[in-house]
């Protein structure tokens, strides 16, 4: 039987703008893979989105949830975006379909990265204010 141990990094982790490169790259990757060879978005990107938002949240900095948080939508949503009119050309009515239609595919995954992602970013920020019991008690 061997106990399961957290990675330990050196270091105090990535900062904000580590974390924004290293999302926006690892998304991007996984959206161009699956858009080269399917020809649309799916399960390989939703997992690319929840794991960058899980490592982000891991490895980050204190201080860079909020960053971790926000940064997965704008990356997927660029990079969709990006590759689209790539691979498209410019033609609006094609490019908006194809667009529309990446953003539909993967809402559950972006619904459920972001849900945990808040919930994350908003149990730090209540942690971190002082009670309101023990302020009034010392008040008194």
């Amino acid at each position: 039987m061997s106990t399961l141990q957290k990675i330990q990094i050196q270091g105090p982790g990535l900062k904000k703008e580590g974390i924004v490169v290293l999302q926006t790259l690892f998304i991007g990757f996984f959206v161009f893979i699956e858009m080269t060879i399917r020809t649309g978005v799916g399960v390989l990107t939703g997992i690319a989105i929840c794991a960058a938002l899980y490592g982000s949240l891991r490895f980050g900095r204190p201080g860079t949830t909020y960053v971790s948080v926000v940064t997965p939508p704008l990356a997927f949503a660029g990079s969709a975006l990006l590759i689209t009119m790539l691979l498209d050309g410019f033609r609006p009515s094609r490019v908006g379909i194809d667009f529309i239609a990446a953003l539909a595919s993967e809402a559950l995954f972006l619904i459920l990265a972001e849900a945990y992602g808040w919930f994350v970013y908003l149990n730090q920020k209540a942690k971190s204010k002082p009670s309101k019991k023990r302020s009034s008690e010392t008040n008194i």
